[in-house]
């Protein structure tokens, strides 16, 4: 069963876009770009916000 956790390897801040590159079988520079792009969209505020809670809820990697 493949479970969606915070990197250890691909992290740069929180290991968040990396645990989620690393769940979908991405390229996690991909998923980051694809944050950046969200957050410039939504005046920054969305995307920021996205992180910090994404960063709460998803647990660290074993």
């Amino acid at each position: 069963m493949n479970r969606l956790y915070r990197s250890k390897r691909n992290r740069i801040i929180a290991g968040v876009c990396g645990g989620i590159g690393e769940y979908f079988k991405l390229d996690p520079t991909l998923i980051r770009l694809l944050w950046l792009l969200i957050s410039i969209v939504s005046a920054g505020a969305g995307g920021l916000v996205a992180y910090i809670i994404a960063w709460i809820i998803i647990p660290e990697e074993p």
